[in-house]
């Protein structure tokens, strides 16, 4: 298996846009608050992806995300436990959110991540206040 079919330690949720289903990559280490920025999404009509780990692979100059099978369709939701979720089998990936708990800059300078050859738009994110959620769909909707 290449590292691009490899699973990534990451979230992925999507929502519909007029330009069809767009996602963004949640990553950061664990215990940061992927699945909780996830449970944020979620709660204003976005749909799950995959929790914790996340397929990504590059087709047509595009990055694409998908559960692996034993997770499809599951969250952890910290203090409760493994649950279902409103579910999107496959989105094409837009943005990946960097989590930190450190200082985010006001105006910080464009960034990228890239992954097998394709490079998107990164926001660095403490996924911890009530806004974040609205962080995370403002950047995906400037794109």
């Amino acid at each position: 298996m290449t590292a691009a079919m490899q699973p990534l330690h990451a979230t992925a949720v999507a929502r519909h846009t007029p330009a069809g289903w767009r996602g963004v990559l949640i990553q950061g280490p664990s215990g940061v608050g992927k699945s909780d920025l996830a449970l944020k999404l979620i709660g204003q009509g976005w749909r799950l992806i995959a929790d914790d780990w996340t397929h990504v692979w590059a087709s047509g100059g595009a990055l694409y995300a998908a559960a692996p099978a034993t997770i499809t369709g599951k969250i952890e939701v910290r203090g409760l436990g493994i649950v279902a979720a409103p579910l999107w089998p496959l989105t094409r990936i837009m943005l990946a959110v960097a989590c930190t708990h450190e200082a985010i800059e006001r105006l910080p300078e464009a960034a990228a991540w890239t992954w097998d050859g394709i490079s998107i738009p990164q926001l660095r994110l403490d996924p911890r206040p009530a806004s974040a959620g609205q962080v995370v769909a403002t950047a995906l909707a400037a794109l």
